[in-house]
């Protein structure tokens, strides 16, 4: 045990000689009840609770032995001098005993007023075993409240008091005064000699070996102490905080209150503190110091040096520094024990903490509560943050904490880190306490209430941390300027760090220290700045959460975008989250879901283990959090896998540092240049990062390496893109909202971390009306920065890693990966192989092509190749919702062959899978829900096309739906289903057709070629259904048939201008064969085509809706026996109209009679297509004679050309023979 620093021996003496009283002949009954009656009113509120055993402490027989007073003793005449008696008229001669203890007590040179004050106890009952062993000096005693020095100070000061005992004289004076100048010079001289000499006498040992027997018995160390050399008060002082005995304690504490009141009176403090004081000029701070060449007596100081040199800590030897922090820990149990701070503070006491019992620490832990409140006065203020300097540098000067927290800090060893300092730091305790709790262990709620406590006073106050003072002076005195404290001035502190404005990288590191130290990250009320500045936001926003464990944190977090976020909440909030961003450990709910896998990985130190070198390096920032950042996706980055719960963890902190740059320190170094290149005018949350990615192709390496990375990241959890989440929140509520049960949520909400399915969400309804404009842009953006890698696509990346490295391993950009990936999958499915790409990444690409449609920038090819065709056709076009493609498609006639040849490739990919068809998906979406519920993509366009006449059809859809059919008869390649159902009759009947096939479109020449061939029966049985189904859309719509809407656009303009109205409805086609019955049909072109039409009408009703329509029944009645096709139908319908028994219907009699006429014309006009049609044509025409003619004259001329010129033909053959 230290015993260093001793209080003297003699203040035994001292507190014996207080309670003695020394009575007057007015007053020989005395007694010290009478005393503690008079003060009991304070004394019940500033002392603690009485004791058992009697009224002021002491047992009874201690009371017997040293009480009551002496009585028939007549009071002397301080001013009367007699030989050889000293000033007050006591003997010079010096007590035999007295020099012996003095010089065992450390040498102090005796004085006359100490022989006197001995003198004075010697009659005093009790004290009669004493008195053997010391001459008998005289047989006289005094009070104080008589001393012709202090008589005038003691009934001006202390009123009643005066004739009370020497105890409440010296309590009144020393308590219940102002400040020291209410005492004259004189009579606080004489009191300091009063206390000092009083501790010589060896009674007080006597009186400690009686009060605290047992105490004594159960220390050991301190019972075995030799007797008169003043070892054992400061050894009991030692173990103040265990014992147990009431009055021993009450005793204890007793004797304290005098000690303390002067640096003299503590056993080798002026020794060990002497060059401290004159260094520090801590011996004038209100009269001089004991001066031994001059033999001056030393003034009543109160404390006043020890004051001083607290003030002074940091620049203490060692030796003088332990001195001081020791005094301090003893003065910790009651804040009457520290005589600076009990007069500073005694009116705010009174005004703050009135109904606070003194002792363990109470008033002192009330103050502390009230320490920034306005009422309270600088001086008090000033003397609390001296005694928070003291405990930062030993935490025993908290008597709370050490008390409370002293079985943790034994269990886990916290005081055994530097057991070769006696004093051991706060800091040290604080973390060494935090970290068993992060580990899980137990901590008792009052421990863990006084670590808050403290914490929160660290983070209060810059003025106790005298790192922070000594490295950041410069930007205090600078920046931070006239701040109140209450933690708004390490908060300017934070913020210049943060900004990197700070003066010195030491300034930066002390601050790193104290977040770590406070753990300011796992509770909002340890940093009261903070805690102020967001109390609105947080009972509106986070009313209900927790306050521990960075709960409320990180609600307030979570809702830095929302409405109710003040800028100063904020402003604090990014601040404090800077440094906790530093180490991971700061942050309580990723350090407790993490340590174990950081421990696994990555080169985890705890804390208390760095040096300080490696604490000040901003090259080690956030270290193991990139660790575990690169186990989070560990195909790519790492091997090993991360807890589910440290994934979550991870994820909801890629999203807070997502927030700044400043939060994010690998970016932030790596980045700096770039981001004072390009982004000096972004400020706002977001806008740093959002400049980085949108000038990613110029940025250095290892910048654009980690931009990309936060960029992919970005794809799988949307929260981390704070600009895009501040406009589309409201809609990810209205599209993308949980609808799983409550039980279910948190794992569904790891699913979509996982899976990034709250983006493709947003994408997904980016078009529809309810979609927020700024939502919809925001979205767009994204995906266009998508385009510059396909890793930046969180989903596409996972699902086709395998496929790019093993068939596009060359390949970075994601169109140009799409494309590769695309161009396999289609190889693989016209040739029937196995699919080379996997079925993930297949459904991956669906979902990219849709979007490519949707946006012609989503198709980097295909916007460049049509650049100059939107400027010339386009330019006013809205971009977004597939407008400028659709556009692009309705101008295909008028476009350059490069942007041509894109689009007709873009419309055959969209027939083979009319998902990739975004205007047709978005347009017809609810009637595809409606009519088409559950079918394969192939056979939604079919599905919808069956119920195209439907009543509930929506008419916008139907308008789609008729285009897309329209674009499927220009080329029999953008119908799949006829390319199949044709694939044999195609090369067989129109293999000239395709072998001069072109990049485009083929204006439906091989359409035309196969219903050639259908109108004579020649198509195989699947090639003949699929034409009759084409031929039947196309005689209810004319811009169906390519080369009937081609050749009589005009004229179907100009004679049947009423039906324009209704083109879908067959009126036109049957207006120009009306029109061609009447021979109104000028244009041969167009003639030709209608009779055409009425050709293949003639060989299958199906192919003339309209008549199909009238005669429905009449089939159904008559021909119901017949099966459909190859013209059966309209062979038995014929029959039944020349059969007179046969009664048909009049509406089908009539058009059947008109459908003969026109018949009739047709084949009169139909140009002839075979020799035997020629033949038979020739001789049916009247002028047959004429062609019969011409016919003999054209076969004479070749006969004699043959005969005249044959020979010469030959011979000239010979000639080339014969060379």
């Amino acid at each position: 045990m230290a015993l260093n620093l001793r209080v003297v021996l003699a203040i035994y003496m001292l507190f014996i000689s207080l309670f003695l009283g020394v009575h007057s002949k007015n007053d020989n009954n005395f007694n010290i009840r009478d005393v503690m009656k008079d003060t009991v009113s304070r004394q019940k509120r500033e002392l603690p609770a009485q004791q058992p055993g009697g009224q002021n402490g002491l047992p009874p027989q201690a009371q017997q032995q040293f009480g009551g007073g002496n009585r028939g003793m007549p009071q002397m005449q301080y001013d009367q001098q007699q030989p050889g008696l000293g000033p007050a008229g006591y003997p010079q001669q010096p007590q035999a005993g007295l020099a012996k203890f003095q010089k065992a007590r450390g040498g102090m040179a005796q004085n006359e007023l100490a022989q006197q004050q001995l003198n004075g106890n010697v009659g005093v009952p009790g004290a009669k075993k004493f008195a053997k062993k010391l001459p008998k000096i005289g047989s006289k005693q005094f009070r104080i409240a008589d001393h012709p020095l202090c008589v005038e100070d003691v009934q001006l000061l202390c009123g009643k008091h005066s004739k009370g005992s020497n105890f409440a004289v010296l309590d009144c004076l020393q308590n219940d005064r102002v400040d020291d100048s209410q005492i004259s010079e004189g009579c606080s001289n004489f009191l300091w000699h009063y206390k000092y000499n009083l501790t010589m006498d060896v009674r007080f040992e006597s009186a400690a070996t009686e009060v605290c027997k047992d105490a004594l018995t159960k220390f050991k160390d301190c019972n075995t102490l030799p007797q008169g050399k003043g070892l054992v008060l400061p050894c009991l002082f030692e173990h103040l905080e265990n014992v147990t005995a009431p009055q021993c304690l009450q005793y204890l504490k007793r004797m304290m209150a005098i000690t303390f009141s002067d640096f003299n009176l503590i056993h080798g403090f002026y020794e060990s503190c002497k060059d401290d004081i004159t260094t520090n000029n801590c011996g004038d701070v209100s009269h001089p110091v004991l001066d031994k060449s001059a033999k001056r007596p030393p003034a009543h100081t109160q404390g006043a040096v020890i004051k001083c040199l607290e003030t002074h800590s940091s620049a203490l030897h060692d030796t003088c520094k332990k001195q001081v922090l020791r005094v301090a820990e003893l003065a910790a149990n009651d804040y009457h024990l520290d005589r600076p701070l009990y007069f500073a503070c005694r009116d705010d006491r009174d005004r703050f903490c009135d109904d606070v019992n003194a002792g363990q620490g109470k008033v002192y832990k009330c103050l502390m509560k009230h320490k920034f409140e306005k009422e309270m006065k600088e001086e008090c203020r000033t003397e609390l943050t001296k005694k928070q300097k003291l405990t930062a540098q030993d935490y025993r000067v908290n008597v709370n904490l050490q008390r409370k927290c002293k079985p943790e800090i034994k269990k886990f060893q916290c005081d055994a880190r530097n057991s070769k300092d006696h004093n051991i730091k706060l800091s040290v305790i604080l973390l060494c306490l935090e970290l068993n709790i992060k580990q899980g262990k137990k901590v008792s709620g009052e421990c863990q209430g006084e670590m808050f406590d403290q914490r929160k006073q660290l983070m209060e106050d810059y003025m106790i941390n005298p790192r922070i003072i000594l490295a950041c002076r410069d930007n205090i005195d600078n920046q931070c300027k006239g701040l109140q404290r209450e933690g708004k001035t390490l908060h300017c502190l934070m913020k210049l760090a943060k900004e990197n404005k700070l003066k010195n990288g030491r300034c930066k590191a002390a601050l790193k220290e104290l977040v770590k130290e406070t753990d300011a990250g796992q509770d909002v009320r340890i940093d009261s700045a903070l805690q102020k500045a967001c109390r609105p936001v947080e009972e509106s926003l986070c009313k209900g959460v927790s306050k521990g464990n960075a709960q409320v944190l990180a609600c307030l977090m979570d809702n830095l975008n929302a409405p109710e976020m003040t800028k100063d909440c904020e402003t604090r909030l990014l601040t404090l989250q800077y440094f906790i961003t530093r180490d991971f450990r700061l942050d309580p709910q990723l350090y407790k879901a993490c340590q174990q896998n950081a421990k696994e990985y990555c080169d985890i130190r705890d804390w208390g283990e760095q040096t300080e070198e490696e604490e000040d390096n901003d090259e080690d920032d956030g270290l193991v959090f990139s660790c575990l950042h690169d186990m989070l996706h560990p195909n790519e980055f790492a091997d090993g896998t991360l807890s589910s719960e440290c994934k979550v963890q991870m994820h909801r902190a890629l999203r807070q540092r997502a927030i700044s740059v400043h939060l994010n320190p690998n970016i932030e170094r790596e980045c700096r240049r770039d981001l004072g290149q390009y982004c000096a005018d972004k400020h706002e949350k977001g806008e740093e990062m959002a400049c980085l990615q949108d000038n990613l192709d110029n940025l250095e390496e290892s910048c654009k390496d980690l931009v990309g990375r936060f960029t992919g990241e970005e794809s799988e959890d949307i929260k981390m893109n704070k600009i895009l989440m501040k406009a589309c929140s409201p809609m990810l509520a209205k599209f993308c909202k949980d609808q799983k049960p409550a039980s279910k949520y948190r794992e569904h909400l790891k699913q979509q971390l996982s899976e990034g399915v709250l983006m493709d969400c947003l994408i997904q309804h980016k078009n529809d009306n309810e979609m927020d404009e700024k939502c919809a842009a925001g979205v767009e953006h994204f995906q266009l920065l998508e385009l510059k890698d396909y890793k930046f696509s969180f989903k596409f990346k996972e699902a086709c890693r395998s496929d790019v490295s093993s068939n596009c391993f060359n390949v970075k950009e994601k169109a140009a990966v799409i494309s590769c990936l695309s161009q396999i999958v289609r190889d693989d499915t016209l040739t029937e192989k196995k699919h080379r790409v996997s079925d993930g990444c297949r459904k991956q690409l669906k979902f990219e092509e849709l979007q490519k449609s949707e946006n012609i920038k989503l198709d980097p090819e295909l916007n460049k190749a049509c650049t100059p065709d939107i400027k010339a056709h386009c330019s006013g076009i809205k971009e977004g919702n597939a407008r400028v493609i659709e556009c692009l498609r309705d101008h295909q006639n008028k476009l350059s062959n490069q942007c041509h040849m894109k689009i007709f490739n873009k419309q055959k990919k969209e027939s083979l899978n009319p998902e990739f068809d975004h205007t047709f998906m978005h347009v017809c979406k609810r009637m595809i829900k409606q009519f088409c519920q559950g079918s394969s993509p192939q056979e939604i366009f079919k599905c919808l096309k069956q119920r195209k006449n439907d009543p509930a059809m929506d008419v916008k859809c139907k308008e789609v739906l008729t285009k897309r059919q329209i674009s499927k008869m220009q080329d029999y390649r953008l119908n799949p289903m006829l390319a199949k159902a044709c694939s044999r009759d195609i090369p067989k009947f129109c293999k000239d057709i395709v072998e001069s096939e072109k990049p485009t479109e083929m204006e439906g020449k091989v359409i035309e070629c196969l219903k050639v061939q259908h109108t004579h029966k020649k198509l195989t049985r699947s090639c003949n259904e699929r034409m009759t189904a084409i031929m039947k859309d196309a005689a209810l719509d004319f811009r169906m048939d390519p080369l009937l809407a081609k050749v009589c656009q005009e004229t179907a303009k100009k004679l049947c201008i009423e039906e324009f109205d209704d083109p879908g409805s067959g009126r036109i086609e049957e207006c120009l064969k009306t029109k061609l019955q009447h021979n109104k049909i000028i244009d041969m072109k167009c003639k030709m085509q209608v009779v055409r039409l009425l050709t293949e009408a003639h060989a299958d009703i199906q192919v003339d809706p309209l008549l199909h329509k009238s005669c429905a029944l009449d089939i159904k009645h008559y021909c119901v026996d017949i099966p459909q096709g190859e013209g059966r139908h309209m062979s038995c319908l014929l029959e039944a109209l020349e059969d007179s028994t046969v009664r048909l219907r009049q509406e089908c009699r009539r058009m059947l009679l008109e459908r003969k006429e026109m018949w009739e014309y047709a084949a009169e006009n139909a140009p002839p297509e075979t020799v035997q049609e020629l033949m038979m044509s020739i001789h049916s025409s009247p002028s047959r004679n004429y062609f019969f003619s011409v016919f003999i004259i054209f076969f004479g001329c070749l006969f004699m050309f043959g005969m005249f010129c044959g020979r010469v033909t030959k011979h000239v053959r010979a000639e080339v023979k014969n060379k």
